[in-house]
């Protein structure tokens, strides 16, 4: 078997079983119909089920529902904001899901962007690397099982203790540039990346550090229309890259002088100009098209490169079971 699934056996990170990973909740289908997605993606070779938390299902409950479910998969979340919920309640969420799935849940945490934090939730999107650093430290402790009361530079915390203790989960970072890579490298369980190409791995493993476990979404359109392709890439690309915190990561890439005309066009109003100022090289680079078996040896890639999670986001433009089935591992 070729392209993603010879990974299966071997991680080229830590040298443990490969993980192959998909994002869920699926789009189209409700949370109770999840059920027997779940037993599917185990039988097809899936080993994760890693959520969102962006405009849809909160974080935690489909993958509390596939903890009840499906209790072999591992669980992630990429990525909960570290500003939305206050700092206990956000240790009592992480808590809770490492108790209903012990030893295969990994939270995923990160500064997320002006507009989810600060624009749809009315709380102030300041020093965001300050409020990730610190957020770790706490949960860390609190985890732990210690009683915290702390002041740091974001938040204070006032004799909080958890009342049901647990094995701490692995705590990832979701990271975009060499502050927070190295962040993670330091003082996490592993990092968590985003819209990157293959190629780009390299560049964010170098300041993560080795032995690292690298967890990745990607997006992935499996059709062989590249055109459709590309039209919906581009108005992913656009919706994303315009975002300060993904602008300023692709600067760091070495992407900028390609996608300065999208930025200028886009600052300018001309929406329809910066679609069209996206190249089929960006659009190629940062999204997985084409069909199912291309798209599962492009995905093997970015696992060569250093993901060793692979945590797969399809794109509906296809019938999402067949896409599920298509670019299953095996």
């Amino acid at each position: 078997m070729t392209g993603a699934a010879q990974w299966c056996n071997s991680d080229p990170v830590s040298e443990q079983p490969s993980r192959y990973g998909i994002t869920i909740p699926f789009d189209g289908v409700s949370l109770p119909e999840h059920r027997r997605w779940f037993s599917e993606l185990v039988d097809l070779g899936y080993t994760d089920v890693w959520s969102a938390e962006v405009d849809g299902a909160d974080g935690f409950t489909p993958l509390a529902l596939a903890a009840a479910w499906e209790p072999s998969l591992n669980l992630g979340v990429a990525i909960t904001p570290a500003y939305t919920r206050g700092p206990a309640l956000l240790a009592q969420s992480v808590a809770a899901m490492a108790d209903a799935a012990p030893g295969h849940f990994t939270f995923g945490l990160g500064a997320s962007s002006e507009v989810i934090v600060s624009a749809w939730n009315n709380i102030d999107y300041v020093e965001p690397y300050k409020r990730v650093r610190d957020t770790l430290t706490f949960l860390k402790a609190a985890l732990s099982g210690e009683k915290v009361t702390a002041d740091y530079d974001t938040f204070s915390v006032r004799g909080f203790r958890l009342a049901r203790p647990v094995t701490p989960p692995p705590i990832f970072l979701a990271a975009l540039r060499p502050g927070m890579l190295r962040l993670a490298g330091r003082h996490a369980d592993g990092a968590i990346l985003n819209w990157l190409s293959a190629d780009d791995v390299k560049t964010a493993v170098a300041e993560v550090g080795p032995g690292h476990p690298i967890a990745a979404r990607i997006f992935v359109i499996p059709t062989a229309d590249a055109e459709l392709a590309r039209g919906v890439a581009r108005r992913m690309i656009a919706a994303y890259l315009n975002v300060t915190a993904y602008a300023e990561f692709q600067r760091w890439l070495g992407r900028g002088e390609a996608l300065t005309p999208m930025w200028e066009a886009w600052a300018a109003g001309d929406r329809k100009g910066a679609l069209a100022a996206i190249s089929d090289e960006v659009v190629d680079e940062l999204v997985v098209h084409g069909p199912p078996e291309a798209c599962r040896e492009h995905v093997g890639r970015y696992m060569e490169n250093g993901v060793s999670i692979p945590a797969i986001m399809i794109v509906p433009v296809v019938d999402m079971a067949e896409a599920v089935r298509g670019l299953a591992p095996s």
